[in-house]
């Protein structure tokens, strides 16, 4: 299954920044211009009729606050652009808001085809079939990462952040970075990273709609969780690190 891009609306945040930076600037360059000639036309001589009545001599004590005011918009406009763009969620449902990753059959279908987790790049997580086993220390639907047999985990490795991609031969998410090893809920199995692949919550609609909150990360199970109790399918992806 294809999953969607969605048009980040940070994208969007650091255009009109932009443009509100440039409109700024053009409308500040022209008053400077028409003041600069203003000026000229006085220290001429010319009629002061020849002089537009919104165009007043600039002094140079003026000119540096209108400059100081000047730099001051320009630095707000783009911190302000840089702040929306890093704390606004994605408007087309990206990563840091609530995505419809699509319809749970659909998805399973997908998963079952390929034989491997279905990816969803916009949200960064994958989504896998879940039948393990709740116990005392891990209950992945009581912390609302597991819904109807399925459940998402978020791409990033836990020990330095690399992406994971999964390993058809072991049919484990094998780190390329460092060769931390997951089973397929995510659990870890070897390597070095210090607990098991963070995971999203995740809900069900009633028409059958996977939600998944990727604003809500769920902790990853710590070493020595295994819910699935499933051996290495075959030879690694990567070697251990």
């Amino acid at each position: 299954m294809t999953s969607v891009v969605g048009i980040s609306s940070g994208v969007i945040a650091a255009i009109v920044a932009v443009v509100v930076v440039d409109l700024f600037a053009i409308v500040f360059g022209l008053s400077f211009v028409r003041a600069r000639k203003a000026q000229r036309a006085a220290e001429a001589g010319l009629p002061l009729a020849e002089i537009s009545k919104t165009s007043k001599p600039v002094s140079r004590r003026d000119f540096f606050r209108r400059s100081l005011l000047a730099s001051f918009g320009v630095f707000a406009a783009q911190f302000g652009g840089m702040t929306i763009a890093f704390l606004w969620p994605n408007l087309k449902g990206g990563f840091g808001s609530v995505i419809n990753a699509g319809k749970l059959e659909d998805i399973k279908a997908a998963i079952a085809a390929e034989g491997e987790p279905f990816y969803f790049g916009a949200g960064r997580f994958y989504v896998v079939v879940y039948d393990g086993k709740a116990s005392d220390e891990v209950d992945y639907a009581a912390e609302g990462a597991a819904a109807q047999g399925i459940m998402p985990l978020y791409q990033r490795c836990v020990h330095l952040g690399c992406r994971v991609p999964f390993c058809k031969q072991s049919q484990w998410f094998e780190c390329p970075c460092h060769g931390s090893k997951y089973n397929t809920a995510g659990e870890y199995t070897l390597g070095p990273a210090p607990r098991g692949l963070d995971r999203f919550s995740v809900q069900i609609t009633d028409t059958g709609d996977v939600m998944v909150d990727t604003s809500s990360i769920v902790l990853g199970p710590p070493r020595g969780t295994d819910t699935l109790g499933k051996p290495q399918a075959g030879p690694f992806c990567v070697a251990p690190g």
